[in-house]
């Protein structure tokens, strides 16, 4: 896989996401927060939301590192997820996905073909995983 290739995967999906956070923002505070029937087991827009953007953020420090070695606990790995109560307005999660987003299209900027192609290791509860990168970051696409 060549990394140019992925810079327009993602550019594409920034693209996707501008539509989906304009639509968002198009909704009032209490359809923001308010129970969905959606049936995608998040229970609010809120709660889909911050899981897309955990999601974002999972993935880029995932393969910056952040996991090449166990973290002490169970609460340690659950205090790098996002949470709802973080995000109490559209426009606090807005602000974190454009932060996002900008990290991770300047880590994408620093990716040669050798390492989309080589082998991430990373370890969460003690169980040391490997996955090809591209393969990662192509899920990630996918999800989001």
């Amino acid at each position: 896989m060549k990394s140019d290739e992925f810079k327009l995967l993602y550019e594409y999906k920034d693209w996707a996401n501008a539509h989906l956070l304009a639509a968002c923002g198009r909704v009032t505070p209490e359809q923001y927060a308010a129970p969905t029937s959606c049936g995608n087991g998040w229970g609010t827009l809120r709660a889909t939301m911050v899981h897309l953007l955990d999601s974002l953020w999972q993935t880029r420090i995932t393969l910056q590192g952040y996991y090449k070695e166990p973290l002490a606990d169970q609460a340690a790995y659950d205090a790098t997820e996002l949470h709802d109560d973080a995000f109490p307005t559209f426009d606090a999660l807005r602000e974190r996905w454009m932060t996002e987003q900008r990290e991770m299209q300047a880590y994408l900027d620093t990716l040669t073909e050798d390492t989309l192609n080589g082998m991430i290791h990373f370890v969460i509860l003690d169980a040391v995983r490997e996955r090809v990168m591209w393969h990662w970051l192509m899920d990630d696409f996918i999800h989001a």
